[in-house]
């Protein structure tokens, strides 16, 4: 068996690579550089010029060969490595009649804990959100900022003041909403310094977070770790890593107490499945960072299944963001994971991830770049949301 032709396809606001081989098996994976698809692409066609011909099966082989030769990496080229790494891993399992999952060693679970996507430009559109998952049957809600999802074109201003007391009296009134049981995971973006995290972060311990997202930009891991340690609430963190070693350093910093790996640029499933080997060794949690597609979301799930140490997965609705909406999901795909009304996801055992586009979809849902757009404050500078 023999990789025969490897495609890159753009549907909407999402990356995939289909790869077939000379015998009729497709493999299916999803790239995560979100806003440079264009870049992946072209790192896919510069990959194919090695893995045309080759077996599909030798998958860590191929693994290393294309990270080894890109010396100069980044998010782009490793959301080419992780959608072909993923569509090998998918091939794999159609050429030996079984999951992913088993390939990677069997289950460990039989469902996967997920938390729903709220979003809203006002707090009564977020306490809505809350109250929607609730009555769909989901246990955990994220996605959960206590900044709101205001739009980039509006200018940012408050005092420090008004931005940690609102946020506060926000978290608040999740928790008033949510209830004493459901777990509340709080999304802060990368929008604070770092002692405004550690002032925030304390005030609201009472309300029970399961973490708090990203609470300062991951470029410096030794803030990161200081937030962690100066808090009583765990820290989610990883999202826009894209290398098992940066992992390693975060971790080794006691930096994080659930990693988010990005299954789509992160290496695909043989990255995130090392990290999340890795979390372990240090007691650390595994939430898989998933804003993507239900290809993204299939690929997690082997992970989710085989990673004793996963603790909930990222579940986006049909939204991309307050003003945008996503297509339907089984408008493009067959086989995408379902929500069991209890808060979890189904784990397929079909062949592969077990997820598949239809025919049409990308003549359907042609391509729309991301616009670059970012928030201002009122003073002319650039702000993090």
């Amino acid at each position: 068996m023999r990789i025969e032709s490897i495609e890159s396809i753009f549907i909407d606001k999402y990356f995939f690579v289909e790869i077939r081989t000379d015998n009729g098996l497709v493999g299916l994976g999803e790239g995560g550089a979100w806003g440079f698809h264009e870049a992946t692409a072209g790192a896919v066609t510069r990959f194919k010029d090695y893995l045309l011909g080759e077996d599909p099966l030798r998958i860590e082989h191929h693994w290393q060969y294309m990270y080894r030769w890109a010396h100069f990496r980044g998010s782009a080229i490793m959301a080419a490595i992780s959608a072909i790494d993923i569509a090998l891993w998918d091939i794999a399992g159609k050429h030996y009649e079984a999951p992913v999952h088993a390939l990677l060693g069997g289950k460990v679970r039989d469902k996967a804990r997920a938390y729903y996507h709220v979003f809203g430009e006002t707090k009564e559109e977020l306490f809505t959100g809350i109250e929607n998952a609730k009555k769909m049957g989901f246990t955990a809600v994220g996605h959960l900022t206590p900044f709101l999802d205001s739009r980039r074109e509006v200018p940012f201003f408050q005092t420090h003041a008004q931005k940690i007391g609102d946020a506060i009296d926000t978290v608040r009134e999740y928790r008033k909403i949510a209830g004493r049981d459901m777990d509340l995971c709080i999304e802060i973006h990368r929008r604070m310094a770092p002692f405004e995290a550690v002032q925030l972060g304390r005030g609201i311990e009472e309300f029970l977070p399961l973490f708090m997202e990203d609470p300062v930009t991951p470029d410096n891991l030794d803030e990161m770790a200081y937030v962690a340690d100066k808090i009583g609430i765990p820290i989610a963190t990883g999202e826009r890593m894209t290398s098992l070693w940066e992992f390693q350093m975060l971790l080794a910093r006691n930096a994080v107490q659930m990693v988010r790996p990005d299954i789509c640029i992160v290496g695909g499933i043989s990255g995130a499945r090392k990290i999340a080997a890795l979390a372990e060794a240090s007691h650390v949690g595994v939430v898989p960072h998933n804003p993507l597609s239900a290809v993204s979301t299939a690929a997690c799930l082997q992970i989710a299944a085989t990673a004793p140490n996963f603790v909930l997965q990222e579940f986006p609705n049909d939204t991309w963001d307050v003003t945008d909406k996503r297509p339907d999901t089984d408008s493009f795909l067959a086989g995408a994971s379902q929500h069991d009304g209890e808060g979890f996801l189904t784990i397929s055992d079909e062949p592969g991830i077990g997820i598949t586009l239809r025919p049409d979809a990308a003549t359907k849902y042609p391509y729309r770049p991301r616009k670059m757009h970012t928030r201002l404050h009122v003073d002319g500078s650039v702000v993090d949301q």
